[in-house]
């Protein structure tokens, strides 16, 4: 069998997450993201796996929106696809006015370059690199000349509230203080969006609730947040919750 060919679905397998309604007479709200029948097959021992099943969702300029649900329920598979790490076997994915499903290598490339930020669980530090040469490496794939680099460097890390310590190690730093450099090291190429998976599940809860109160003040300052997180404190302070599992999605929005 074919590892891209999906099965059939049912009808009642799709579910369509509604954009929210704007005030009357309010222009529309722009999505950051514009997914339409997103599906996601690959091969898995001998059978096909369906890690999405047409997947409909709207995700608005300057929203945060975390992403819960059980393990391989499909959580990682979504936030591949929007981060332009991989394509769907079917459907589009709109970042902007690109779509991520027809784009070239050099496409996704210089999405991934330049329009989106990432923030994982693991810090991604270089032990023997300051956190400003840290922000630094996270700018490289744009060409910037040396006077940008080093204004970007000292903006994003005065955001995360790290200017003081640019010239630290991780290994002087806490947990909570190597996740903020490795959120400055996303935003300093000024992204649309900023993608984070787990981006408090190595730390404790005074930790987690620094790292909240940074992602806070961004989403505040307009950048767009979609959080993949088991941690419910963590989904609380999103404005929209959805939930992932057996590939359907589905806002769980209170």
């Amino acid at each position: 069998m074919n590892p891209h060919t999906a099965h059939p679905i049912e009808e009642n397998d799709m579910t369509i997450t509604d954009t929210p309604l704007t005030e009357e007479g309010a222009a529309p709200a722009v999505p950051a993201y514009h997914l339409a029948g997103v599906t996601k097959t690959y091969a898995q021992k001998g059978r096909v796996v369906q890690a999405l099943k047409r997947v409909d969702l709207d995700i608005l300029a300057g929203d945060f929106v975390t992403i819960q649900g059980p393990t391989g329920g499909g959580k990682s598979t979504l936030l591949q696809l929007l981060g332009a790490l991989d394509t769907p076997t079917a459907g589009q994915v709109m970042i902007g006015a690109t779509d991520l499903a027809t784009a070239s290598r050099s496409e996704l490339e210089r999405v991934r370059a330049s329009e989106i930020g990432f923030v994982f669980q693991a810090f991604n530090l270089i032990p023997t690199l300051t956190a400003a040469e840290n922000v630094a490496m996270g700018l490289e794939p744009l060409g910037l000349d040396r006077a940008e680099r080093s204004a970007r460097v000292a903006d994003a890390l005065e955001r995360v509230g790290l200017a003081e310590r640019a010239d630290h190690r991780p290994g002087e730093l806490s947990g909570g203080q190597q996740q903020r450099v490795a959120i400055a090291r996303a935003i300093a190429k000024r992204p649309r969006v900023l993608l984070a998976d787990e981006p408090t599940g190595n730390l404790d809860e005074s930790m987690r609730d620094e790292i909240l109160a940074v992602l806070g003040a961004l989403n505040a300052d307009g950048l767009t947040l979609v959080v993949v997180t088991h941690d419910s404190a963590v989904a609380q302070r999103a404005r929209r919750r959805v939930r992932l599992d057996k590939g359907i999605v589905r806002d769980i929005t209170r």
